[in-house]
């Protein structure tokens, strides 16, 4: 039996559907609680089986009978709202795929952004940058180079204590490495795409740039209530769907909201290594889709 094929057969056993008596918003009330009910039921069989253990043989039965109700609960509200299981399962499978997979482990098959702009136009697939701090206590300021060439002007924390925001550059090369895409990776590494203008103006442009600086500022505040991500495994989903919603209208919108975890747990593994020894040299590689850390010499 297919989904749909329950849901409609579902729909003859509802009580409720097409009265007369009652409004639409009660129905669904007793569709919500009906399917609120039946999961307290199904928590409440797993307690007596914590309880009493192999005295209590008929749980998995329990188990599939809590099961059909909460379908049945379910196709109910679906009902209500005019939506088939079938969708409801599609759009499931492709939201927690999105959460979950990567495209591909690579970004040769994960497919680079860029690739038909010339190759000045391109983000480099493997980069060095160097960070390297000078002065001390107000006037310290941290410079990146790369190929000899400075990258961008001098930065400090911006704030009245240290907090080490001077490195977070080494998030947008984490966003280029591993998404690659940044806005500001290109204007730091020069390599805008200004043979598109409207390219150039979307999606290299100040814009971009900006949404892409308030990412790094919003995720660096989750971070730091977290000891900057340090044996984090996974992040918060409301802060990958925050960041997604940023970026829904920019070519990075094909990532998922996996990858988008990765580009941040990569950032902020190198960010801890930089921050810790006040500098030191970041590669990037866009073909597999790494950044990496080393001490300068």
């Amino acid at each position: 039996m297919d989904l749909d094929e329950y849901q409609t057969r579902a729909r003859l056993t509802d009580h409720t559907a097409g009265t007369t008596d009652w409004a639409a918003d009660k129905q669904i009330v007793v569709a919500l609680l009906g399917l609120a009910g039946e999961v307290g039921t199904l928590a409440t069989a797993y307690k007596k089986l914590l309880r009493d253990g192999p005295g209590y043989e008929l749980y998995r039965d329990n188990v599939r009978e809590e099961l059909g109700d909460i379908l049945w609960y379910l196709s109910t509200v679906g009902d209500k709202y005019g939506l088939s299981l079938a969708d409801i399962a599609e759009g499931n499978l492709a939201k927690i795929g999105n959460r979950w997979l990567s495209r591909d482990s690579t970004a040769a098959l994960f497919g680079f952004l860029d690739d038909e702009y010339p190759a000045n136009e391109r983000l480099p697939r493997q980069f060095e940058v160097i960070f390297r701090e000078e002065g001390d206590g107000l006037d310290r300021r941290l410079l990146l180079t790369s190929g000899g060439d400075a990258c961008g002007d001098p930065l400090t924390d911006n704030s009245y204590f240290e907090d080490g925001y001077r490195f977070h550059d080494v998030f947008h090369l984490a966003y280029a490495a591993v998404l690659g895409w940044s806005p500001v990776t290109r204007k730091l590494l020069k390599c805008k795409r200004r043979s598109r203008r409207d390219v150039d103006e979307v999606e290299d442009g100040g814009r971009a740039g900006v949404i892409e600086e308030g990412i790094a500022a919003f995720v660096f505040d989750y971070a730091r209530k977290h000891r900057l991500l340090e044996d984090v495994t996974r992040v918060d989903f409301e802060t990958l769907k925050a960041v997604k919603d940023l970026t829904a209208h920019l070519e990075v919108r094909v990532r998922s909201w996996h990858d988008w975890e990765q580009a941040i747990l990569a950032g902020y593994a190198v960010f801890r290594q930089v921050s810790q020894n006040g500098g030191g040299v970041v590669l990037g590689d866009l073909s597999a889709r790494t950044l990496q850390y080393r001490p300068r010499e």
